[in-house]
C-alpha cells in the first residue's frame, strides 16, 4: 500500500507542475502552522490549498519548484522540494530545500 501511496503522490505532483491544477481530495486539510507562516495557518479542501499556493508564489518574481525525491513513509509520503525564485519585495535570490509530509 505505501508504494501505492509514494506513486498517488508523484501523479499529484506531476499533474500539478504540468497544469497548475491541484489534484487533492475534498478533505484536503493543508496546515502550515508549525512554519511561522504569518497568516492563516489551516487551509481546508483544493481551494484552501490553492488560495496558500496563489499567496505563496505570489510573492516570489521566477519561481520553480522541483521535486528531488519522494519518500515511502507507511501512512505518509515525505517529498523532498527544492524551490528557486527572485523575491518581489527585495529582488534578492532565494533557494529553499525541505521536505513536506503527506498523510494518506
Amino acid at each position: 500500500m505505501s508504494q501505492e501511496n509514494v506513486e498517488v503522490i508523484r501523479r499529484g505532483y506531476e499533474h500539478w507542475a504540468a497544469t497548475g491544477e491541484l489534484l487533492a481530495p475534498t478533505d484536503l486539510v493543508w496546515d502550515v502552522s508549525n512554519l511561522g507562516w504569518p497568516d492563516q495557518q489551516i487551509y481546508l479542501g483544493r481551494e484552501g490549498a490553492d488560495q496558500f499556493n496563489t499567496e505563496w508564489a505570489g510573492a516570489w518574481d521566477d519561481w520553480e519548484m522541483e521535486v528531488e525525491d519522494y519518500v515511502d513513509a507507511g501512512e505518509r509520503v515525505v517529498v523532498i522540494v527544492n524551490q528557486r525564485g527572485l523575491s518581489k519585495g527585495t529582488g534578492i535570490p532565494v533557494e529553499m530545500r525541505f521536505a513536506q509530509v503527506l498523510t494518506l
